[in-house]
């Protein structure tokens, strides 16, 4: 049996909706062998993040360590960072073992409005972590924060993409569900934008979706896919993990990132 080891770096949630859990959960429906380095405990569930206890730098590095000293992954994934600390013993780590297809969701704020990563930490983000990416995956408000662009059309869309390609020098998946009537997504690489289309499905749970969607990415790079098939893979399996229509907590819930198992049990 032949499983791709694809390592994810970032944050727990223990209501299991976002940040490892998610990312687990998809690895491994998605055909991978997943791997996790914790970054931080949150408590936190479909209506707010409560609390969050950072994972000090030393441990995080041991964590990376072992995994990359003994199964090397073939694609990383990295949602959650909380100080410089860790972002540069993230980055000695991917130097180090040159770790390959580098996927980066910049999660910055929850969908509950809380801060995830510390104020003076976002240009160490920006300026050490971000350039090592093979890709960036920003939502709109996320791209917003990042070029300083208003972005509420398509064109927007793409100058704000072009721009962050220019500065990170490397690809970017600008996600669209922001978007008040689609959920179109825009790759931009190698100074080529291509839509990635997508359907608005109503509904409020959508817990995890950034997630997600990176960490399929990350599967599919291991798995030996191209850059944009991969993404397009990875746009279809959210999709019907949305489409699933599961229903949990009182807040902003979570998708059904098993819907296949479901549907076979």
């Amino acid at each position: 049996m032949t499983r791709q080891p694809v390592l994810t770096i970032a944050g727990s949630d223990c209501s299991g909706g976002a940040g490892i859990q998610a990312d687990i959960k998809t690895i491994t429906v998605l055909g991978g062998y997943g791997m996790s380095a914790i970054t931080a405990l949150t408590a936190q569930n479909t209506i707010a993040v409560q609390g969050i206890l950072p994972v000090p730098a030393d441990f995080l590095k041991q964590q990376l360590e072992s995994i990359c000293s003994d199964i090397p992954p073939l694609a990383v994934k990295i949602g959650m960072v909380y100080d410089i600390p860790q972002i540069q013993t993230i980055v000695e780590v991917i130097q180090r073992y040159q770790l390959p297809h580098v996927v980066v969701d910049p999660v910055m704020i929850a969908t509950s409005g809380t801060n995830l990563i510390r104020t003076e930490a976002v240009q160490v983000l920006e300026t050490k972590l971000l350039p090592l990416a093979s890709l960036i995956t920003p939502n709109i408000p996320e791209a917003q924060a990042m070029t300083g662009l208003e972005i509420t059309s398509p064109g927007q869309m793409e100058q704000a993409a072009a721009a962050l390609s220019r500065a990170y020098g490397t690809a970017i998946l600008l996600k669209g569900g922001h978007c008040v009537c689609t959920s179109n997504d825009l790759l931009y690489c190698d100074g080529e934008p291509t839509w990635i289309p997508g359907q608005k499905i109503p509904t409020d749970n959508t817990h995890g979706t950034g997630c997600t969607l990176s960490s399929a990415i990350a599967v599919f790079l291991a798995q030996g896919f191209s850059l944009e098939h991969s993404v397009r893979r990875a746009k279809n399996y959210i999709t019907h993990t949305i489409q699933a229509g599961l229903t949990l907590g009182h807040g902003n819930g979570p998708i059904a990132h098993n819907y296949r198992i479901g549907e076979v049990m």
